[in-house]
């Protein structure tokens, strides 16, 4: 089962059981358009501190239409987006394990709440030069590899794909065009696969439950986007 989610940053340091107070009993009740007699709930819950981690579930309520005897109905279903914030050095890292739209929506909620406005959290970034150390240090491992910020014309993203990219001349070619993007390649560490972008989103597509992938994230990708500092794209 395919597991994916988006590291974040806070622009300023809150400890964790600041986080905690801010996030605890957060709800919002929206009534639905079709019935506004049936509310949609977002809240915040399970919050829990374990030494450098602050994890929790946000409850979303979302609308969607269904078929019944020929008509169109409302149902609703709750969505459970698991959120952990990371502390490390006096910096605050935020994890949500979801797809990238949905990640992006829970940073902007938790930044609203948090910070009671967005910007409080931001997109955390990995240099290229980083990316680029991280897949050659398995580079017989690596299936994909993406280029952005391409020089060549009309060209904005060049691709590679198969076994040992990084030995071709045709990536040495395409990274003095460009700068790397997206890698999918094999964790040194863990021996699983796992794609990796610049701007943090993560997708396992190896078999691997929660907690390891949390594990995962906050060991090998958060070690990459303290080392890229304050989130530089070009750097």
């Amino acid at each position: 089962m395919v597991i994916a989610g988006k590291v974040f940053r806070t622009r300023e340091y809150v400890p964790l059981t600041e986080l905690a107070r801010r996030l605890k009993g957060y709800r919002r009740e929206v009534p639905l358009k079709e019935n506004e007699n049936e509310l949609l709930v977002t809240e915040i819950g399970d919050l829990r501190i374990q030494g450098d981690r602050l994890d929790g579930v946000l409850f979303r309520d979302v609308p969607f239409v269904i078929k019944r005897r020929g008509k169109a109905v409302t149902a609703v279903r709750t969505v459970e987006i698991y959120f952990v914030f990371f502390e490390s050095e006096r910096q605050t890292f935020l994890l949500v394990v979801e797809k990238k739209a949905t990640a992006n929506w829970a940073a902007n909620l938790l930044s609203e709440i948090i910070f009671v406005s967005l910007g409080g959290i931001v997109e955390a970034r990995i240099a290229p030069k980083l990316l680029k150390s991280y897949h050659e240090q398995n580079s017989e491992g690596t299936k994909v590899v993406f280029f952005d910020d391409v020089d060549l014309p009309n060209i904005n993203k060049l691709s590679l794909y198969g076994p040992s990219l990084s030995n071709t001349s045709l990536y040495s070619e395409y990274l003095s065009h460009g700068n790397l993007w997206y890698v999918v390649i094999t964790s040194r560490k863990r021996d699983v696969v796992v794609g990796v972008t610049r701007d943090a989103v993560v997708t396992v597509f190896s078999k691997m439950d929660l907690p390891a992938f949390v594990d995962y994230v906050l060991d090998e990708i958060v070690d990459l986007i303290k080392r890229s500092g304050s989130g530089d794209r070009s750097a």
